[in-house]
């Protein structure tokens, strides 16, 4: 169902490069099926995003919002750091409310987000756990990596889940490594059968990261705020980086603190506002 004009409503916005459509669903109603939603994603038919975000009235009313996330490819995922970043800014921007500290209920969990100003916006990621359903555990004791084999290479890597799952190696030249050639194997492999984001990761220093990221139902995007915080997370607990570092993505940079285990995980960055505009009812037709 679209409003009486049959139209609906989207602002398009993106966080580092990462990029959202944006649907407020507290003013206006609407349905949309996963075919819809790869059309609406689609860059050369469509608008085009890397993420479709929805804003509806929380389920509980010690929470502000309920937050949806769905992939390009129409599939619903429980989190996205730079999308909590737009999330919150379009809240801001379009006045839903005066706070700017927002207590945010997702499909699995809730976040925390803080604007400070659309440079600096703090998400509490919440804390990182290491052995869920459908994704092999990371084995803490004596920080034993697992290793994966593709094509007669071996990989060493971590998992972590922080609203997502992460694969998380280090490489020792991220910008002529095969990101997205490994990261199709991976999220095609039965070992994930939910599919995996695949953080590729290079250390500059002890307070500096590059990061490179294939999406799982989406593919190489410009910035992953979710694989930043496990990234980091991973180069802590291996003791290759300190509690706050820099993370450089092709869209730009995060900065993820992360005071070690039972402590949350505190993600700062930008949020950018592109405009605002409409669908008509005829793209709804598939």
């Amino acid at each position: 169902m679209l409003n009486q004009n049959k139209v609906l409503n989207f602002s398009k916005m993106h966080g580092l490069g990462n990029d959202f459509v944006i649907l407020d669903r507290i003013n206006q109603e609407f349905n949309l099926s996963k075919q819809v939603i790869q059309k609406i994603s689609n860059r050369n038919t469509g608008i085009g995003f890397d993420q479709l975000l929805i804003v509806e009235h929380a389920k509980n009313i010690k929470y502000d919002f309920y937050y949806r996330i769905f992939n390009s490819d129409g599939s619903e995922v429980a989190q996205c750091g730079n999308g909590a970043r737009c999330f919150a800014y379009f809240i801001y921007l379009k006045k839903m409310t005066i706070k700017t500290t927002l207590m945010v209920q997702t499909q699995n969990s809730h976040i925390i987000i803080q604007i400070i100003n659309k440079n600096n916006i703090i998400v509490n990621m919440g804390k990182p756990q290491f052995n869920l359903l459908n994704i092999p555990k990371f084995i803490l004791n004596n920080f034993r990596l697992n290793t994966f084999t593709v094509n007669d290479c071996i990989i060493k890597y971590g998992t972590i889940f922080i609203g997502n799952p992460h694969f998380i190696t280090i490489v020792k030249n991220i910008k002529n490594y095969p990101v997205c050639r490994i990261g199709k194997i991976l999220n095609n492999h039965s070992f994930f059968p939910d599919g995996i984001n695949v953080n590729y990761m290079q250390v500059v220093s002890n307070e500096h990261i590059i990061l490179r990221v294939y999406e799982r139902g989406v593919g190489e995007t410009q910035a992953c705020g979710s694989g930043a915080c496990a990234s980091v997370v991973f180069g802590i607990i291996q003791g290759i980086l300190k509690n706050h570092v820099i993370v450089t993505l092709p869209g730009g940079d995060l900065q993820v603190r992360w005071n070690g285990f039972g402590h949350d995980v505190y993600m700062t960055g930008p949020a950018e506002y592109v405009y605002d505009g409409y669908i008509s009812e005829r793209f709804f037709k598939v």
